[in-house]
């Protein structure tokens, strides 16, 4: 078994930009790719990278990593790196994927100079970024906020630990009309999928309806809210799940019509 990790090439795109869904005839999924792999690349000039892993020529997982300062994520701090995800196939779980990509990670965010690399892990009994994983890797605890948590690991002491992001939202009424405020951002397939779902069922209805949108890869829109991802409805959130379902999305909207 021969593992590789190597920088995005152009034959690592349609990998990294379906976040793995490749051949799933997801059109939704194939219509996001692209732009996800456009924004990826106009980031690189600021720092960041996407490690790809290969297991004897197979794409096996990816990460990406980046200066904190250009995260579109609830981290926020100084002189540090951060990837908001590893993903790692299930099939290549005993095979040290998730460690290489994260030991190629460390050595990026060396390489750049920077103080220390963090991430957010959770406490729960799921797949996605599970925090025991980190911590058993020598990550710490940097903050935690009911079953989320910052964990970082330090290069230099004087490194100052990463911490959440305050939200700050306050819904805007406008008279006659529903409002939905859509928190979202181009990096995540799920949030980028999500959002057109909710473009698309909003010009349903017309005039009846005004949609807001938020992007947190705007630092200035991140900063000023403190939300990477969320969609409310006259200031009410929508629980969204992995993709908000249009179904879901238009009864919300028709209920309030009524009223």
């Amino acid at each position: 078994m021969r593992i590789i990790i190597r920088d995005m090439t152009k034959d690592d795109e349609y990998y990294v930009g379906t976040c793995t869904h490749v051949n799933e005839n997801n059109i939704e999924r194939e219509k996001s790719a692209p732009r996800r792999i456009s924004w990826l690349r106009s980031m690189e000039k600021y720092g960041l990278r996407v490690k790809v892993a290969l297991v004897d020529n197979i794409h096996a997982g990816f990460l990406y990593i980046m200066p904190i300062e250009i995260n579109p994520w609830q981290i926020q701090g100084r002189e540090l790196m951060v990837f908001p995800c590893l993903v790692s196939h299930s099939k290549f779980s005993d095979k040290g994927i998730g460690k290489e990509l994260i030991k190629a990670a460390e050595e990026e965010t060396k390489r750049q100079d920077r103080k220390g690399i963090a991430t957010i892990g959770y406490f729960w009994d799921f797949w996605f970024m599970p925090a025991k994983y980190f911590l058993k890797l020598g990550f710490e605890v940097a903050e935690k906020r009911g079953e989320e948590a910052i964990l970082w690991k330090q290069f230099d002491q004087n490194a100052e630990p990463p911490h959440f992001r305050e939200e700050n939202y306050n819904f805007e009424p406008i008279k006659g009309k529903i409002v939905i405020d859509l928190f979202w951002n181009r990096f995540c397939l799920t949030s980028d999928v999500e959002a057109q779902r909710v473009r698309e069922v909003v010009s349903e209805f017309g005039n009846d309806v005004i949609l807001n949108e938020f992007s947190a890869v705007d630092q200035n829109i991140l900063q000023r809210y403190g939300i990477e991802r969320r969609i409310y409805v006259n200031g009410e959130m929508i629980e969204v799940g992995p993709e908000v379902e249009k179904s879901k999305l238009r009864e919300a909207i028709k209920n309030l019509l009524i009223k």
